[in-house]
């Protein structure tokens, strides 16, 4: 591997390594319900990205798209189940051990860009609309009983901020193309199986 494709491999894995920081779904409000439009505009901007597990398969998702060279309109699948999620928690959908099942499916996204398994595109849509519903499931309890604008609002953050990340991602390594080698996406995917890795333990075995 030389020096310009460590680079871009390091560009790759470099946002993983910020969400190693603590997440707070409330972090922009000091730990308050958004209560204006612009509060849960901020909130829903904010969330995705300090949450390590919520990052880590946006990454997922452009690689997976990129790499694959698959249509682009297919982070939409993952953005729209994860509206569908946040509605539906708000709505009183129960989902048990949410987190736990989150942190499964960013494992499960990590092995398989790990191993370079090449999926179907129906298969990718199918593994992306459920974890889009996971975690807009998770994502709804930051904004359980809040108003219907800061709701909005932070459903349209929310949507903004995965968008443009996934399908960055996705235009970066497609348009790498080949100077992006296998065994850094390879690197990514392992990273982003240990991030969900250490979630699952983390909640499986709080304290421990």
């Amino acid at each position: 591997m030389n020096f310009h494709q460590l680079r871009r491999t390091i560009f790759l894995g470099f946002p993983l390594l910020l969400a190693a920081t603590p997440a707070s779904a409330h972090h922009l409000m000091g730990g308050a319900m958004p209560v204006t439009f612009i509060e849960g505009l901020l909130s829903g901007l904010g969330h995705p990205i300090i949450g390590p597990n919520h990052l880590a398969f946006m990454i997922a998702v452009g690689v997976v798209v990129g790499a694959g060279g698959l249509n682009l309109m297919l982070p939409l699948v993952f953005v729209a189940a994860m509206a569908v999620g946040v509605a539906g928690h708000v709505a009183g959908m129960n989902i048990p051990a949410i987190e736990i099942m989150v942190a499964l499916s960013v494992l499960l996204a990590g092995l398989l860009i790990a191993r370079g398994r090449a999926l179907p595109l129906l298969a990718w849509a199918s593994l992306f609309a459920l974890a889009g519903l996971l975690h807009g499931y998770a994502y709804g309890e930051s904004i359980f009983g809040a108003e219907t604008s800061p709701l909005g609002a932070y459903l349209l953050g929310l949507g903004a901020v995965q968008i443009v990340i996934t399908v960055g991602i996705a235009l970066f390594v497609r348009r790498a193309g080949a100077r992006v080698p296998q065994f850094g996406l390879r690197l990514v995917g392992a990273a982003i199986l240990g991030v969900g890795l250490t979630v699952f333990v983390e909640r499986l075995f709080p304290g421990a």
